[in-house]
């Protein structure tokens, strides 16, 4: 019996993220790759749909109307988030989670990346966030923010593929088309996520309420989310599988075969 999976990609990414990790997982079951709102090529439909709150709804109804049954959601890091808040608020569409690198509680002990340190906080305050992202489209080449990207999210950048790259600049390409609010809609999802992360209690209970099987898969050198939190809910957790990999934040895109192993490990495991 082949099991669909949904595939939710992180903060400022796209379904392009899933690339290199998709073709290896075609004899798992029917794949499904979408851009969430306000990234990729899918514009917002309105000033909020862009948060995260936003985007489970999104995901909801995708599952819902498009796949036509429960579904194993893949989430990375915001994506993951958001897979976390469909599977708490509609169990019954989700039969797998599966957490790339997710955005976690903070646990005690862990460090944050002074650079991502500052850059959440710039987009936190009003206007700022907005003038900072935009000056940075402006000012650098998109080959460059995408080359600072892929430094910030890995942990070797060699194993990113070159034709990888070059499908991402011509993207960014593109949404300057199809995205004129791309600003808006980063710094409304940024905002929305910490948001739900600074209701940490909260967000804690939606995590420990998960009835189905969750498979939670985390780089060691992720600056990001820190490997620590991934340990301490899995600790916390037992009942999870957990797997560590030599990865950074993005270990579906720098490790793509180590991460169809864990899913395809995972998968027969599902009720």
């Amino acid at each position: 019996m082949t099991t669909p999976l949904v595939f939710v990609h992180g903060l400022g990414g796209s379904g392009l993220n899933w690339s290199q990790l998709t073709p290896l997982l075609a004899d798992v079951g029917p794949l499904h790759v979408f851009d969430l709102a306000g990234f990729g090529l899918r514009p917002p439909s309105g000033p909020r749909s862009t948060t995260v709150q936003a985007n489970a709804a999104l995901v909801q109804r995708f599952i819902a109307e498009k796949v036509g049954e429960p579904a194993v959601l893949v989430g990375n890091s915001m994506g993951g988030m958001i897979s976390i808040l469909v599977a708490a608020a509609n169990p019954g569409l989700v039969r797998g989670l599966a957490l790339i690198d997710p955005t976690l509680p903070a646990a005690r002990g862990a460090k944050i990346d002074p650079m991502v340190r500052k850059q959440f906080l710039v987009q936190l305050v009003p206007g700022l966030g907005e003038l900072v992202i935009r000056r940075r489209i402006a000012r650098i080449p998109a080959r460059d923010r995408v080359a600072a990207t892929l430094d910030l999210c890995c942990s070797d950048v060699s194993r990113i593929s070159a034709s990888y790259v070059e499908d991402m600049v011509a993207q960014d390409g593109e949404m300057d088309r199809v995205q004129p609010d791309r600003v808006a809609a980063h710094v409304a999802a940024s905002r929305s996520l910490l948001r739900v992360l600074g209701r940490a209690s909260t967000y804690q209970a939606k995590l420990d309420a998960l009835t189905m099987p969750v498979l939670l898969v985390h780089g060691t050198h992720d600056r990001l989310v820190s490997v620590v939190n991934a340990r301490a809910a899995a600790a916390r957790h037992p009942e999870w599988t957990y797997v560590e990999l030599d990865a950074g934040h993005i270990p579906h895109m720098e490790t793509p075969d180590e991460v169809a192993a864990a899913l395809k490990s995972w998968l027969p495991t599902l009720p």
